[in-house]
């Protein structure tokens, strides 16, 4: 199946061509005799436009827990057609409110998706291929991520296949890393699902920029924590992440849309560092 770009007409591979086993060499549903449990979770704000194809994704689970941050959109409107295990609370950062979410799960396994996410046909049947005798041995798998922006799917760049661990069992994991790139921290062994997680990360350029300036907020004051400021880092990593983005990562591939997530890539590094730096000199001078 192919589907035609937004931006140059052409037509592109669907992502369900790209993953190693087409879902019709699966086994059909019918055939797995039973599956191990699994609570899906979703933290979210003012997500009601990607909140009700994220929640369809995942209506076959067992149970489906959201965490709303105050939503004053119609979020929470769409979410009780889905489920009633809602939970309305501040905003205390990702790694904050995903450790809450992860607490009120109830079931053996937990599938973690964010509001603008969606499981593919294809990585459901893997999953539940892979749960179907609980998976022994197995305590996590890595799922990757296929990113849908300017009418296009991104296998360049530096966005595929970024692994992310989103399936796992619920008594051995915890949240941590760093606001705003928090991280599911495992105990046991892990492996990787070929079926992609469908991400719309940005509706467009100027959400695309927003996100950018709203995230570098969060992300340099934990640079500024950690004491990794300083105007080497200012100018090298942001080259490094534009050259790293736009050749090694074959960006350039996918012509001028390559070269802006390239730009605005390094534009994110350079805008953490350079608001850090600015933290830094106002507490100087307090």
């Amino acid at each position: 199946m192919t589907v035609k770009s937004a931006v140059t007409g052409r037509e592109r591979c669907a992502p369900i061509r790209r993953d190693p086993r087409p879902v019709d060499s699966l086994r059909p549903l019918t055939e797995i005799p039973w599956m191990s449990r699994v609570s899906a979770i979703i933290v979210c704000y003012n997500e009601e436009d990607n909140i009700r194809a994220c929640l369809e994704s995942v209506s076959w689970c067992d149970e489906i827990v959201v965490v709303d941050a105050r939503s004053t959109d119609r979020t929470l409107e769409v979410v009780r057609e889905f489920t009633d295990r809602i939970y309305v609370r501040d905003w205390p950062g990702y790694r904050e409110q995903k450790q809450f979410a992860l607490d009120q799960a109830r079931l053996g396994w937990v599938l973690n998706l964010d509001a603008d996410e969606r499981v593919s046909p294809e990585l459901r049947v893997e999953i539940q291929q892979e749960l179907a005798d609980d998976a022994p041995g197995i305590d996590g798998f890595y799922i990757p991520r296929l990113v849908h922006y300017l009418g296009r799917w991104w296998y360049r760049g530096g966005w595929y296949p970024d692994y992310r661990l989103r399936l796992f069992r619920r008594s051995r994991v915890r949240w941590g890393g760093v606001n705003p790139h928090e991280k599911v921290l495992i105990e046991g062994r892990t492996r990787r699902l070929s079926g992609s997680l469908l991400h719309f990360t940005y509706a467009d350029v100027s959400a695309h920029l927003l996100t950018v300036n709203r995230l570098t907020d969060i992300s340099s004051v934990e640079a500024l924590k950690r004491g990794r400021v300083g105007a080497r880092r200012l100018l090298l990593r942001p080259a490094w992440r534009f050259f790293r983005s736009l050749v090694i990562d074959r960006g350039a591939l996918e012509g001028w849309p390559g070269l802006f997530v390239a730009a605005t890539a390094a534009f994110y590094v350079f805008l953490k560092y350079a608001k850090a730096l600015e933290l830094r000199r106002t507490a100087q001078r307090a």
